[in-house]
């Protein structure tokens, strides 16, 4: 009876969504890690089991210490894994969905999806995982047309009701939503759940580096009118051969090179061609045939733009710069710190070992950020920091004054 209510909201405003087109996602995923993440605690999801092991491995072999967990794994390996990512400091846990529930690290400093997730419900409880610590994090996802295709293909596959399948396809065209909106996507996100948000949040891609937007109307029809020449049989790949005039044999094999969209998209690279039907399957003007193994087929909507009835914006994208400077760790250490901070980090890691737990149960980072600012030279001073108590203070405090004192 008259019991108080907290009433939280959906925004994570310490968490930074950034989203990207697919081009060699792997070396994308490793300069992410590289330049922003070197020695953060991180998870990284993919689709399958096999994507999981072979993205851990990939990782291992350029000095990434990372994990793979999936279903597939016996329950030892599984728990293993699983305790190192929970006790050691900047292990990457490559997972599928079967990773992440009950798991309460605070300083998970980075979700990357290396594969679309089936909804934004999905995207939303996945990336969650990062920051709760408040400190800030990052959710970074790279994906590509023949994400939707696999999913359209499994979702249609399933063995649900017609009701069920039709609900799935809907949640997955609100994520295709989200990834190509180009307006603040952390707005988009809120709205999904019923939240109003007034202004930009500036911790999002899109507010960070505005999309350029372009008139994809000429674009768009030359799309369409190719994948009407060529019988709404073909996926992209060949559908772009046939609009940047490839010669190969499947052009020759279909006499394709006769049809009048053949060449007439040499304006165009591959990777804008694969871009603009991306944007144009998210819009609901093309449909993936799941039973034509990923064809792609027009929609009532396409009519419109086809007769030029209609116009249409699309994101240009834009290649990241592989020049990029490295910014300091993502727990915002200048490099003057960086002995203290792995000296403290160290110290921690030691005090956690000795008592079995994992790391954070000994001091969060945020306390650690705080001792390594402040550099307390006594117990009392101590007690000032964030996150020490009488307890922690009597238990591991002589320890971090030691670290702190020989740093000084």
């Amino acid at each position: 009876e008259g019991a108080r209510h907290f009433v939280s909201g959906f925004d994570r405003p310490n968490i930074q969504y950034r989203i990207t087109q697919k081009d060699n996602p792997r070396q994308q995923l490793l300069r992410f890690l590289k330049q922003e993440h070197s020695g953060d605690a991180g998870i990284v999801y993919c689709l399958s089991r096999k994507k999981t092991e072979a993205t851990a491995a990939f990782l291992c072999g350029h000095d990434i210490t990372a994990l793979p967990y999936h279903a597939g794994l016996s329950a030892e390996i599984r728990q293993r894994n699983q305790q190192r990512f929970l006790r050691e400091d900047g292990v990457v846990i490559v997972a599928t969905i079967a990773f992440g529930m009950g798991i309460d690290k605070p300083d998970v400093r980075f979700v990357a999806h290396l594969d679309l997730p089936k909804s934004v419900e999905a995207y939303y409880q996945e990336t969650g995982r990062a920051g709760r610590d408040g400190a800030p994090a990052t959710a970074w996802m790279a994906y590509g047309i023949e994400d939707v295709i696999k999913l359209k293909q499994m979702m249609s596959g399933s063995e649900g009701s017609e009701e069920f399948k039709r609900a799935e396809h809907h949640k997955l065209d609100a994520m295709l939503g989200l990834c190509e909106v180009t307006s603040c996507r952390r707005q988009v996100l809120l709205a999904y759940f019923g939240e109003t948000r007034e202004q930009p949040c500036g911790n999002c891609d899109s507010c960070l580096s505005p999309a350029e937007i372009w008139d994809g109307t000429d674009a768009a029809r030359k799309a369409l009118s190719c994948i009407y020449r060529t019988g709404q049989r073909f996926g992209v790949a060949h559908l772009t051969d046939v609009l940047r005039g490839a010669e190969n044999a499947k052009i020759e094999q279909f006499n394709h090179s006769a049809l009048s969209t053949y060449g007439i998209g040499s304006d165009l690279d591959t990777g804008q061609w694969r871009s603009v039907y991306r944007q144009l399957v998210a819009r609901a003007y093309i449909a993936v045939d799941v039973d034509g193994y990923g064809a792609l087929k027009l929609t009532d909507k396409s009519r419109a733009l086809l007769r030029g009835e209609e116009t249409i914006s699309l994101r240009r994208e834009v290649k990241a710069t592989r020049q990029r400077k490295p910014r300091k760790t993502s727990s915002g250490v200048t490099p003057s710190d960086n002995a203290l901070w792995d000296a403290l980090r160290e110290c921690r890691k030691q005090l956690a070992d000795e008592f079995g737990v994992p790391p954070y149960v000994i001091f969060h980072d945020a306390t650690l950020m705080q001792m390594m600012e402040y550099r307390p030279q006594n117990p009392q001073q101590m007690l000032d920091i964030s996150g020490v108590g009488a307890s922690k203070l009597e238990k591991f405090g002589e320890a971090f004054l030691q670290v702190i004192a020989a740093a000084d």
